[in-house]
């Protein structure tokens, strides 16, 4: 998810296990330790050596349960010797550390990007895909309870903090923040369910059941979903509108030139790469100005066809048309303006017959 939703979720743990004579710095240290995961965007945009480790260890070790059980227990030691908050309640702190740190990693398990839980264990990548990255429904609950609670938090030992306007005091406000947002999770875990179960349905006609395929929100929103199904030769892609469709889902055909990746052999950037999108993957040979015949790899994870956000230039032609990897892949531009896609996207949330 994006910083703001996650920094406020921390701040919302962090207040709510605390004492309330803390509430306001825990507001505070919530919010930094809930970005603590994210942090790994800055090494590795220093220090990776190729697009493919930059995109593909993002939410890698930062994001473990495992790692941030062990980097938590250890933060929480150190801050207790040198913490006096930590200090006036230590285990209420080793809670709120722990529990900040791992809803991080959580939360974003519930997107389609992939979240490497179990790191090190050899596991694909959690893709839970329940929720956009940026879903203001969801954010909105923990920022007014995270602002009320701040402005309505006693300042002082012994104060009450208690808004003069509705009687909530600054904890109710938190609460009923995270009952909203987690309300809202789950909504868009049913709203999956039941998406999944109408593209089976029809999926199951076609003699596609058995087919990879997997659903996910469009953005800023889970009333408008995606199934992207996996063939042999290419893949389909199904909207469904939960406002507007009725009946059979309906699915259209792209074609993925899937075989050219076996001429490339066994390339550690490409394999890497059909493990970190677990083969959903369109394959597209493109030529360029100069005339020069490319192999286009996309993520289908994201975006909207043929404008992915993650697209990757990873083979070239020699002169017997045979493809050859690239000596180091590049990622491709995705288009700034996307006025149109956000226009389709308005219309099909009302209409079944927008075209996009």
């Amino acid at each position: 998810m994006d910083s703001l939703t996650q920094i406020v979720l921390g701040s919302s743990i962090a207040a709510l296990i605390a004492p309330a004579s803390q509430r306001r710095p825990a507001l505070l240290v919530g919010g930094v330790l809930a970005t603590v995961p994210d942090l790994d965007v800055i090494y590795l945009g220093l220090m990776a050596r190729d697009v493919v480790t930059e995109v593909t260890w993002h939410r890698g070790p930062s994001h473990s349960l495992l790692v941030l059980t062990v980097f938590g227990a250890g933060l929480w030691w150190w801050l207790r010797r040198r913490s006096q908050l930590f200090q006036r309640a230590p285990l209420r702190w080793l809670w709120a550390t722990w529990l900040v740190l791992l809803t991080h990693p959580l939360l974003d398990a519930f997107t389609v990007y992939g979240t490497q839980l179990l790191w090190p264990l050899p596991v694909p990548s959690t893709m839970w895909a329940t929720i956009f990255i940026i879903d203001p429904l969801y954010t909105f609950p923990l920022l007014l309870g995270v602002v009320a609670a701040w402005r309505l938090s006693p300042r002082k030992a012994g104060e009450q903090g208690i808004d003069e306007y509705s009687g909530l005091p600054a904890r109710r406000w938190l609460v009923i923040g995270l009952f909203l947002s987690s309300s809202y999770l789950l909504w868009s875990v049913l709203a999956k369910g039941w998406v999944d179960r109408v593209a089976a349905q029809r999926l199951s006609v076609m003699g596609l059941q058995d087919a990879p395929r997997f659903s996910t929100p469009l953005p800023f929103n889970t009333l408008l979903w995606r199934v992207i199904v996996m063939a042999p030769d290419g893949y389909w892609i199904g909207d469904r509108s939960l406002l507007a469709d009725q009946g059979p889902m309906s699915f259209v055909y792209y074609a993925s030139d899937r075989r050219a990746l076996a001429q490339l052999g066994p390339v550690p950037e490409l394999q890497r790469l059909l493990w970190f999108t677990q083969g959903f993957v369109g394959v597209r040979p493109q030529r360029r100005e100069d005339g020069a015949r490319r192999l286009i790899l996309s993520d289908l994870r994201m975006g909207f066809e043929p404008d992915y956000f993650f697209r990757y230039d990873i083979a070239g032609a020699d002169a017997h048309g045979r493809w050859v990897a690239a000596p180091e892949f590049v990622r491709m531009p995705a288009s700034e303006d996307r006025t149109m896609t956000w226009r389709w996207m308005w219309h099909r949330l009302y209409d079944d017959n927008a075209k996009p």
